[in-house]
């Protein structure tokens, strides 16, 4: 195999595969804290929006149940579509800091929108044929 042929092959299904196990592999950490740790923290800031205790139990669909959808590839829309709404709770909740900058110079939401961002992508993509939905 000549570097030109490495250079022009492609398979869509595996680009859509490492997506999607990357996506839920980083979002599963973010679930397994959560079990680990509790919902006290997610609670309050919840509660201090006036919303009611039970929207902050939603995490556990973003940020495990929608990963390991991905990890198996069955209903990969849905699954976006929960980390999509997940991290829009939580842009909505720090909105003051869509606009601002971490102590690095970093966008101060650039892991939501990476979330956001690659989920969009997943979504429109779909699962591929390395999945449990083969499409």
């Amino acid at each position: 195999m000549n570097l030109n042929s490495i250079c022009t092959y492609t398979n869509e299904d595996l680009g859509k595969l490492v997506l999607r196990f990357a996506v839920a592999i980083l979002m599963l950490f973010h679930g397994v804290a959560k079990l680990q740790s509790g919902l006290d923290g997610i609670i309050s800031t919840v509660e201090s929006n006036g919303l009611p205790t039970f929207v902050a139990y939603g995490v556990y669909l973003g940020e495990i149940l929608a990963p390991i959808m991905l990890l198996i590839g069955y209903r990969v829309k849905l699954a976006s579509i929960l980390i999509i709404g997940t991290m829009g709770f939580i842009l909505f909740f720090y909105s003051d800091s869509i606009l601002a900058l971490n102590k690095y110079g970093a966008w101060a939401i650039e892991l939501q929108m990476f979330y956001i961002t690659t989920s969009i992508t997943i979504f429109f993509l779909g699962a591929g044929k390395y999945s449990l939905d083969k499409r």
